[in-house]
């Protein structure tokens, strides 16, 4: 129950980091599938300076991704609040970046936190969880009823899915409205709250933290 809150939490976060950062700079911050086929219509239209631009906040998602299991596994045993740590930090320095004049190194900041984000929480109760990437989820829950129809009656696991897109759609529209009153500053309140779930993942029990995330394989079994 405790990692199913945590991902709620999580989601939620991303949810509204997510809005906040399309209202803010136009382009999806972790909806990375949009922006490739955004990339691809803006390079046939012959507008390669935006295509350029969301091709290479594909690379910022992918680094963020990486950045966020270096900093889980090499830092402390609690993992989330370290990434956590990481994410309010990057999206602090993101709030603090001039208006006019550098709009898309907070884009590309806020997409760098997003990717990070997604290291919190891998997979719970032994099933693959994502955080920013919904379609997934949503993908996984429409197999398990598909297979549920079909007879088959295994632990409904799938379930679980509908957790990451409940939290993303509230979060979703908590940053729309955050926005739209505060502009801007509606990143302050996305630090905040990851800060407080940062906090409050201090409490933890530390094989929670590790339960987590995927262990790490420095080296393979010999061949017998």
């Amino acid at each position: 129950m405790t990692g199913l809150i945590l991902v709620a939490a999580i989601s939620f976060i991303a949810g509204m980091t997510d809005a906040v950062g399309l209202l803010l700079s136009g382009d999806f911050v972790s909806f990375m599938t949009g922006n490739t086929t955004r990339a691809a219509l803006y390079f046939a239209e012959g507008d390669y300076g935006h295509a350029i631009i969301l091709f290479f906040a594909l690379w910022v998602f992918v680094i963020g991704n990486a950045l966020g299991i270096i900093l889980a596994h090499t830092l402390s045993s609690r993992r989330t609040f370290v990434v956590l740590t990481g994410v309010a930090v990057t999206i602090a320095i993101a709030a603090l970046v001039p208006e006019t004049g550098y709009p898309r190194v907070r884009f590309y900041l806020v997409i760098l936190s997003m990717g990070m984000i997604n290291a919190t929480v891998e997979h719970i109760e032994g099933l693959p969880i994502g955080l920013t990437y919904i379609t997934g989820a949503l993908s996984r829950f429409g197999r398990g009823i598909g297979r549920w129809i079909v007879g088959d009656r295994n632990p409904t696991g799938w379930v679980i899915q509908t957790i990451p897109w409940t939290g993303m759609a509230a979060g979703a529209v908590t940053g729309a409205f955050l926005t739209h009153w505060l502009g801007s500053n509606a990143l302050w309140v996305v630090v905040l709250c990851v800060a407080g779930v940062a906090i409050a993942t201090v409490f933890l029990p530390r094989p929670l933290h590790l339960h987590f995330q995927q262990p790490i394989v420095t080296s393979r079994q010999p061949r017998r």
